[in-house]
This record gives C-alpha cells, sequence and structure tokens, in this order.
C-alpha cells in the first residue's frame, strides 16, 4: 500500500465532485430552493449545473491532490489507462476501490446535510437516470460521450505543446455533456458516480447502462486513438503531469 496517498487522491477527488453534484443538483432543482423558483427554466438550470461541474472537475483535476493521482475519478478512466499500459494493474484496482469509495462517502455526506431536499424526487440523490426515449439511447449517449472524452484528453495530453491543457478540455466537455445530454441518459461517464448516487437510494435498475457503457466507450478510444495516431499512446497516465510531484505510472521523480 506505499501508493496509498495516490489512492487517498482518488477518492478525495471523487468524493468532492459529488458533494458538489449533490449541493447544486439540489440548489437548482429542488422544490424548496429559493433559486429553482428564480430560474423557472430548466434548461437553463441545466446549462448552470453544468457549468458549475465544469469547474469543479477542472479545480479537482488541477488541485494538489488531482496532479499526485493523475485525477482520473472515474474507473472508465482508470480501466482505459490500464488497457494502454500506463498503470500498474495494482493500482488500478485500488484507484477503482477508491473511487467508489469517495463518490459514496460524498453522497452520504449531502443527504446528511441536506437531507429530503437531496434526497427525495426530483433531485433524488443526485442520480443518472434514462430519460424519456429509454435505455437503448442512453446506452448509445453514454457510450458516445466517453468516447469522445478520452479521445479527446488522449489527444491534448499526449501532445508536448498542450499537455497541460488536458485538464482544461476535461472540464469543459463535462460542462458541454450536462448542458446537452443530461436529458438522454443523466450524463455518468462514470460507473462509480451513478453508484454513488443509486446505493443510497436502492436504485440499481439501470445501473448497468453505467457500468458497461462507458468503460467500453473509454477502452475503444483508447484503441482508436492508436489507430488514428498510427502509435502506441506515449504519454503517462495522469491527466496533467506536473514535474514538481512525483509520479507512480512513469517513475518520474522532481
Amino acid at each position: 500500500m506505499k501508493h496509498w496517498p495516490e489512492y487517498l487522491a482518488e477518492a478525495l477527488g471523487l468524493g468532492l465532485f459529488m458533494v458538489a453534484a449533490g449541493v447544486v443538483a439540489t440548489v437548482l432543482d429542488s422544490p424548496s430552493s429559493p433559486l429553482h423558483d428564480w430560474i423557472a427554466n430548466a434548461d437553463l438550470r441545466r446549462v448552470i449545473g453544468g457549468v458549475a461541474m465544469g469547474c469543479t472537475a477542472i479545480g479537482l483535476i488541477y488541485s494538489p491532490w488531482g496532479k499526485r493521482s493523475g485525477a482520473h475519478l472515474n474507473p472508465a478512466v482508470t480501466l482505459a489507462f490500464l488497457s494502454l499500459g500506463k498503470i500498474r494493474a495494482r493500482d488500478a484496482a485500488f484507484y477503482a476501490l477508491a473511487q467508489f469509495a469517495g463518490g459514496l462517502v460524498g453522497v452520504l455526506l449531502v443527504a446528511g446535510l441536506l437531507g429530503d431536499a437531496f434526497a427525495t424526487p426530483p433531485v433524488s440523490y443526485a442520480g443518472t437516470v434514462p430519460g424519456p426515449l429509454g435505455t437503448g439511447a442512453a446506452f448509445v449517449a453514454e457510450f458516445a460521450m466517453s468516447c469522445g472524452m478520452l479521445l479527446a484528453v488522449l489527444w491534448v495530453a499526449g501532445h508536448p505543446r498542450h499537455s497541460a491543457r488536458a485538464g482544461l478540455v476535461a472540464g469543459l466537455l463535462v460542462a458541454l455533456y450536462i448542458s446537452v445530454e443530461a436529458p438522454l441518459s443523466g450524463m455518468s461517464m462514470n460507473p462509480a458516480r451513478s453508484f454513488a448516487s443509486a446505493a443510497p437510494a436502492a436504485a440499481f435498475d439501470h445501473l448497468w447502462i453505467y457500468f458497461v457503457a462507458p468503460p467500453l466507450g473509454m477502452v475503444f478510444a483508447a484503441r482508436l486513438h492508436g489507430w488514428l495516431r498510427h502509435s502506441r499512446y506515449t504519454g503517462c497516465a495522469k491527466l496533467v503531469h506536473d514535474p514538481s510531484i512525483p509520479c507512480i505510472h512513469c517513475g518520474h521523480q522532481p
């Protein structure tokens, strides 16, 4: 467990993301929130929420703990880097465990603080569920978003001149996806994020979508990137590689 600081950073990162997601969802969508009445347009509330969560993702990626672990914050991202040979299997397993644990603790913390406003509909623990078009559309949307996200991140992170902007790209896509796609699938891309919301509500009916589509999409993106670039990904498993911070993935020491 010598890499426990990285595992803890992953747990803390997704935990804080879920705290932010829970607070934002409650403030914007709970009928008991004054802001819900002030901003009557649901589409506008969704865009505001998307911008807030995109900024949260960027902040976490560029935070000291995000730079320490690489800010995967998502088992699908970790699995994709494992498929590229950029993270050890043991580290990948503990990253995933930390992500699931951190996300769940974050949701339970918000539930304890905000109570029924967060736990009851329409917020419902900030859960991700298929929209009116059904499970098929949700599955395709989650696969496509996940593929697009990782492909963009790998493309930028693997470019020497632009690698430091990979976190910005990820955050901007989070904001865009929430603003545009959320009505189709709830916008997850993350098995641990969806599990964290589903577990307290015992809402497991559609959880398989978020356990299957995002990992498939991101692993496919990892392979597609190599095919498009005609070479294997040469970067690190970190979204942002700060040379002043040691790296358990590539062995860098400052």
